[in-house]
């Protein structure tokens, strides 16, 4: 007979009766070709990283992604409002948008952790700077994250694991949502809270017949899973709620799979798990607080489940931002930062082989049906096919309108099927190669082709607008003092939050009224992406908007004057290239008098 021993790289060696087991020697060069191993796949993961995103550079703030250019402009807002806090100018309410009334920083997807972190790149280098960063950086950190995981908490092969962790950072999701979603591409701790809990609960098994629980293991677990998840809840909560659910969905899955599961470890590890959200709870509760009931706050999210559902054709069909997509896919979704659960035919029947292939390993079980459940809440409250409602209910009508919940979009439930596929997948090609026979290279091959099949293609970009030197030299502090409010003509609003990137260059040294962002809209205080016009704003709007100078008279004056000073306004600001500029100079003239020419803008001073 032969036993087998797992190396530090997960390869499999063979032990003859009588033969030594590897000693020191041999133990310290497993352990160089492992980190030889992960460095190559760091590598790896960092130049395609680099390779899918180089069109923001080699100058960020020139440059803009061509499919989703409103999101990028609202997310380097966020980073230069999180970098206030380099300057102890922070607070979760901040008065820079939307003023007077501000913006509830916890009820938007600020990735204040990510923005505090970076905060002296954003100060040093300006906000676009630090987003072309963590554009690229989310992606490579999330697949060095998992195969990291694959490989220590898996013993996969390194190749194994860069094949499995490829797809979890690069999957069409991932590439997809890198479209200015920094919040839900930032899941390179997803794997680190993984792995805390698997810790956890190997501390809660006995360490043998007579003896308990390794208490210290389970309580160091227990901090640094607290700890994990407060930090995911700085970054993305949303990614939070996913990672939860799946978790769930999976521990019950394996532990109805495996028997052999030691029951009595049960009852420690629900206390670790009590322990480590307590500990998460208490330093969560005043935010949790402060986003659902602070000032500012909404009680969930603005954006209506069934429009936001994953069609279930989607599903088969290739990503319009992989290689072999075509543009007329994107009929399936929302828009092109929502292409989630694009995974394609060939890659879903690899999966499934494997899975089958596989057999009933607990494991691989919890992974098929977390990815079941996963892909089951996608689809909204009812199915959706090639764009027809078929009435058909589906599991998301259980958690529809639960809070929380209820403010995540069900199309991006299909993302956690990503890291499930890609450890199934993991699995299956670290078992062919430990293996003999046909199996040995035809799994490895299938897997890498149904991979190929969803590669994707760098993120278009198109340049951007130059800002007037009004902002980017400084002038607009002869307008207004730092902290005041500047309102630009015309003011920022979700469809058009262009004028936001003034505050984003001068990082946010002044406020703005109007803007993008979520907040309470009118006396019921309901969700809404942006707020109402004030008539001034509107006006100014529609100038912008026709390309005639308004009619303008006392009545338009005195309400003029009563917007400026609701808005506590210390300047209003025209720029040459605002659209039909001329027409906005003669009627902000006629509202307020003759303008200052400071640099490329003309100013009205209060």
């Amino acid at each position: 007979m032969t036993s087998a021993a797992r190396t530090g790289q997960g390869q499999a060696v063979r032990l003859e009766p009588g033969v030594a087991r590897p000693g020191r020697a041999g133990r310290l060069l497993a352990t160089a070709a492992r980190h030889r191993a992960d460095l190559l796949a760091g590598l790896l993961f960092v130049l395609l990283a680099g390779w899918l995103t180089h069109g923001l550079w080699p100058a960020p703030g020139q440059r803009v992604l061509a499919l989703n250019p409103a999101d990028q402009t609202l997310y380097e807002w966020f980073l230069a409002v999180d970098s206030r806090a380099l300057l102890g100018d922070f607070s979760l309410l901040t008065d820079r948008l939307n003023a007077p009334d501000g913006v509830n920083l916890l009820t938007n997807t600020t990735v204040i952790a990510l923005g505090v972190l970076l905060a002296p790149v954003t100060v040093t280098f300006g906000a676009p700077v630090t987003f072309a960063l963590l554009a690229g950086g989310n992606l490579a950190g999330t697949a060095i994250a998992w195969y990291l995981l694959f490989t220590r908490a898996l013993r996969a092969h390194p190749l194994a694991a860069g094949l499995g962790a490829a797809l979890c950072g690069f999957g069409p999701g991932m590439v997809s949502q890198s479209n200015a979603h920094l919040h839900m591409t930032a899941q390179w701790l997803v794997p680190v809270i993984v792995w805390l809990v698997v810790r956890l609960f190997r501390a809660a098994e006995p360490t043998g017949p007579t003896d308990g629980p390794d208490r210290r293991r389970l309580a160091t677990s227990a901090v640094g899973l607290a700890l994990a998840v407060v930090a995911q809840f700085f970054i993305g909560e949303e990614v939070l709620l996913l990672t939860a659910l799946t978790l769930l969905v999976a521990a019950v899955a394996y532990g109805l799979a495996d028997q052999r599961l030691p029951r009595r470890a049960l009852p420690t590890f629900g206390g670790g798990l009590t322990m480590a959200a307590g500990l998460a709870g208490c330093v969560l509760a005043y935010p949790l607080w402060y986003q659902f009931a602070g000032p500012q706050a909404v009680s969930d999210g603005p954006f209506d489940p069934r429009h936001y559902a994953a069609d279930l054709i989607s599903w088969t069909t290739f990503s319009p931002l992989s290689v072999l997509g075509s543009d007329a896919a994107s009929r399936l979704t929302t828009g092109p930062a929502e292409f989630n659960t694009f995974l394609g035919w060939p890659l879903l029947l690899v999966t499934a082989a494997c899975a089958i292939w596989l057999g009933r390993r607990p494991v691989v079980v919890a992974c098929v049906a977390a990815g079941l459940a996963m892909g089951g809440l996608s689809l909204g409250p009812e199915v959706l096919v090639a764009g027809e409602r078929t009435g058909l209910p589906t599991p998301y009508g259980l958690l529809d309108g639960l809070p929380v919940v209820d403010s995540a979009l069900p199309t991006r439930f299909g993302l956690a099927v990503l890291p499930l596929a890609g450890a199934v997948l993991a699995l299956a090609v670290d078992r062919a190669l430990v293996g003999r026979g046909r199996a040995r290279r035809l799994v490895p091959v299938a897997v890498g082709l149904g991979l190929l099949s969803v590669f994707p293609a760098p993120l278009p970009t198109t340049p951007r607008p130059a800002l007037p030197e009004f902002v980017t030299a400084g002038h607009w502090r002869q307008c207004v003092r730092p902290g005041g409010v500047l309102v630009p003509v015309p003011a920022a609003t979700p469809a058009e939050p262009s004028p936001m990137r003034w505050a984003t260059a001068a990082n946010a040294a002044f406020g703005m009224p109007e803007g993008f962002f979520i907040g309470p809209y009118g006396d019921d205080g309901r969700p809404s992406v942006g707020t109402y016009q004030r008539p001034t704003s509107a006006l100014l709007a529609d100038v912008a908007e026709r390309g005639l100078p308004a009619p303008i008279g006392d009545e338009q004056r005195q309400q003029a004057v009563r917007d400026v000073s609701f808005w506590r306004a210390s300047c209003v600001a025209l720029a040459d290239d605002a659209p039909h500029a001329e027409a906005l100079r003669r009627t902000l003239q006629a509202l307020f008098g003759p303008g200052t020419r400071v640099a490329d803008a003309w100013t009205w001073r209060f």
